[in-house]
Formats: structure tokens, C-alpha cells, sequence
């Protein structure tokens, strides 16, 4: 007799297309906190945050309260053409919180990519230039822009194309993995100086309009620059007047122990993207910008009918006020020294763990076959998330060679629930390990 994740699993493979992959068998029934119930009554720990965007946890009851008495008021009225209150109060929030002391202006939309998209209309129509540079390793979205400036290929490019013009890609500061062949810290982060050379070879600084990083890169392994990366990067776009956008749609809204990930390097961007864990797992990203950049478009000229729908920016206020009235922007902090701790621990005892990265909890191991040779440890990677599945626990792989296990749990994750959580994942690396020598 088939279960009912079975029989819903045969329905989906005949109505849904293949393309929209699915990284586990599990149909969930119920989400609450850190713990998901598929329709078979199975108990998942939670490590995925639905990719980054359960911060605050499956149904925050703030958030959910939030969501029904907006839905009872008006679900849509379209801001273009009758206002309301939830969109404005929202983006004078992002615009206080949001680095630097001058004057900010935030916009709305629907996703990530859409975020992405609308920064870089803004740079290009602010600057009159039309080139934009990304970086190897990252990760922006799923639309023609975003795909384009994304940097793998299989599955996010592959048969996709032609792609945008005018888009330039350039090596992140990937330490583990130096592009360049040099050592942190002796390096001093002088990758970020190869920029220059690249205004030479590639595209000139006088076309080029932004430069978007992630300041951590999530889908291509939760890569993290040194301390003295992104005064660098941003010291070289104020010499040619190339605006910054950083993109924080997957380590915003605590997700690194602070709002915005890029507060960790003190950096105040021209542009920076949210969304994820914006709105509590309600559609909704937002650009967050300088205000003479903001404001510079012709009416008209950025929106769409979705944007900033009041049901989620009423979702994205009570997630802020999680974050910041009720302390769990301070748990965040504390979960992550918990983190660390435990990984590290991992790391000495199981050899396949190359390296322990991130900031706060957003933190991942990167799996490798030799740690002198640092080979990949892909294959080994995909068969660790199904063993976490199969005794409970859901995880994701991320990273170019798809080596690199990440964690998104949400950050109200008990004690309790993340003990069980790291001795599922401990006891699949010795089983793992036993697969291996056997």
C-alpha cells in the first residue's frame, strides 16, 4: 500500500513539470518553529528554512496574525492605483535601518530576482552607463538579468539563452579556493585589486554602471570575504563612480546575527536587495537605496501590479519587529557562537570536512575527498542529505561542484531541536564515512 507522499508524488510527476526539482520526497502537512510534519505524520528538523526564508520560523504567530487581520481588510488594491498605509510604513522602516546616514528611499516587488532586476534599472538609469559586473560563484535569480548575471551554468543557464549584454563576471574572494593562487592573510585581499585590471582588459570603468555581490554568496557555497575585501571593492567604485548593490536576499533579516549581513564589514552600499526572509515566507523583496538614485526614474518607469502587497508588507512589519523588539536578532547571535562551536567539533572529528565558513548562524561545511588536495566531495554531499533525510533531518548542498552543506534553520530553533539536529548530521558523516571505507 503506497503512502500518501507517494500517491501525491506520482501526481506531481504527471501534472508538474521536471524542471521545477524538488530536493526531498516530503509533502508537509504543517510547519511550526523549526519543525515540518509531512502528510504521512513524519517529523522533519527543519534545516533549510525553506532556502533562507523561515528566519523567524514556520508560522510566527506574530506573523500569521498579522496576515489574517490584513486579509480582512483588503487583500489587493494595486499601489500604482489606490495607496495604502502597510507599503509606505514598511519602507521608511528599511530606510532607518538600512546602512549609512544619508537620506534612503526603498521600493517593492514580488522575489529575489525582481529586486535584482529593479537595482540594476536604477544604476543604469542614474549613471547612463550600461555595463554591470558580478562575480563568479554568485547567485541572483531565475530571469533574463538575473540568470545572466548569475555564474553556473547546470541547471540555472543551460539551453536558457541568449543571455542579457553588457554584463561582465569577475573572481570572488574565495580563500579556500583562491582563484589566484594566493594565502589569506598575507594576501591582504589584493583580489579585490585585480578590478583594476579588469577595467583594462574587459570592460572600461566609464561604462561600467554597478557592481552586485552578495556578501556572502549563498547557492555558490556561503563563500565569505576577509575583513578588508569589501573596503576595497567599494574604494575602487567610488574612484570611477560605479555604484555598489549588495545583494542581501538570503543573508538579510538576521540571518548572519545583524539585518543586513553587510553591517559586518562596515560597508554602507549605494543599492542594497532584500527578500526571503523580508516577509516571513510571504512573497515580497525590496531596493533599498540612496535617495537621489531612488528617486531619479520617470514616474512610471519601475513598479508592477504585485508589488508590495499589503498582506506581505504587513507580514514583513511583524517579522521586523520579531527581529528587533522581541530579541531574536540577539538569539541569532547566540545560535550562531552555538553553531561554530558544533561544527568545528564536526570538522575535527570527521576528515571529509574541508572547512567551516560563514557569519553567525548562516554557516557551512565544505566537503572534500583530501584535505590536502581539497578535491570535491560532491557525490559524498548528495548522499549526506539523503542519510539526514531518512533519519529526520532536512539539509541542503550548495556550491559549484554541489560539495558544500549550508544551514538556514530558522533562528527560533529550540535547544533541544538543534542537539537532535547536529547528532542526526554527525551520526550520517560516520555512516558516510563507513559507506566510504567499506
Amino acid at each position: 500500500m503506497s503512502s500518501r507522499n507517494e500517491e501525491l508524488m506520482q501526481l506531481k510527476n504527471q501534472h508538474v513539470p521536471q524542471g521545477v526539482a524538488n530536493l526531498s520526497p516530503a509533502f508537509i502537512s504543517k510547519a511550526r518553529g523549526a519543525i515540518m510534519v509531512d502528510v504521512d505524520g513524519r517529523e522533519l528538523i527543519d534545516f533549510a528554512g525553506g532556502i533562507g526564508v523561515n528566519n523567524v520560523g514556520h508560522c510566527h504567530p506574530k506573523v500569521v496574525a498579522a496576515i489574517k487581520d490584513q486579509a480582512e481588510k483588503y487583500i489587493h488594491t494595486c499601489f500604482h492605483v489606490a495607496l495604502y498605509e502597510p507599503y509606505v510604513e514598511l519602507a521608511a522602516r528599511l530606510n532607518e535601518l538600512a546602512p549609512g546616514d544619508f537620506a534612503k528611499m526603498t521600493m517593492f516587488a514580488n522575489s529575489g530576482a525582481e529586486a535584482d532586476e529593479n537595482a540594476i534599472k536604477i544604476a543604469r538609469y542614474a549613471t547612463k552607463r550600461p555595463a554591470v559586473i558580478a562575480f563568479e560563484n554568485g547567485f541572483h535569480g531565475r530571469t533574463l538579468m538575473t540568470m545572466t548575471l548569475t555564474s553556473k551554468v547546470k541547471p540555472y543557464k543551460l539551453g536558457y539563452g541568449p543571455f542579457a549584454p553588457e554584463t561582465y563576471r569577475i573572481p570572488y574572494a574565495y580563500c579556500y579556493r583562491c582563484p589566484f593562487g594566493m594565502t589569506y592573510p598575507a594576501c591582504k585581499a589584493s583580489c579585490a585589486d585585480y578590478l583594476e585590471e579588469f577595467f583594462i582588459n574587459h570592460v572600461a570603468a566609464e561604462q561600467t554602471a554597478a557592481i552586485i555581490a552578495e556578501p556572502i554568496q549563498g547557492e555558490g557555497g556561503f563563500i565569505t570575504p576577509p575583513p578588508e575585501y569589501f573596503a576595497k571593492l567599494q574604494a575602487i567604485c567610488q574612484k570611477y563612480g560605479i555604484l555598489l548593490i549588495i545583494d542581501e536576499i538570503q543573508t538579510g533579516m538576521g540571518r548572519t546575527g545583524k539585518i543586513f549581513a553587510i553591517d559586518h564589514w562596515g560597508i554602507k552600499p549605494d543599492l542594497i536587495t532584500t527578500a526571503k526572509s523580508l516577509a516571513g515566507g510571504m512573497p515580497l523583496s525590496a531596493i533599498t537605496g540612496r535617495a537621489e538614485l531612488m528617486n531619479m526614474s520617470h514616474a512610471g518607469g519601475l513598479g508592477g501590479t504585485y508589488g508590495g502587497n499589503p498582506i506581505s508588507c504587513r507580514a514583513a512589519l511583524a517579522v521586523l519587529e520579531i527581529l528587533l523588539e522581541d530579541g531574536l536578532l540577539n538569539k541569532a547571535d547566540e545560535l550562531g557562537a552555538k553553531l561554530t562551536a558544533r561544527f568545528e567539533e564536526l570538522q575535527k572529528t570527521h576528515e571529509i570536512i574541508g572547512e567551516v565558513r560563514g557569519k553567525g548562524p548562516m554557516l557551512a561545511l565544505e566537503l572534500v575527498r583530501d584535505r590536502e588536495t581539497k578535491e570535491p566531495a560532491g557525490a559524498e554531499a548528495k548522499k549526506l542529505t539523503k542519510l539526514c533525510f531518512e533519519k529526520g533531518l532536512v539539509i541542503l548542498s550548495c556550491g559549484n561542484h554541489g560539495n558544500v552543506i549550508r544551514v538556514l534553520m530558522p533562528l527560533v530553533i529550540t535547544d533541544e531541536e538543534l542537539g537532535r539536529g547536529i547528532a542526526i548530521l554527525d551520526e550520517s558523516l560516520h555512516e558516510l564515512s563507513a559507506q566510504k571505507a567499506g
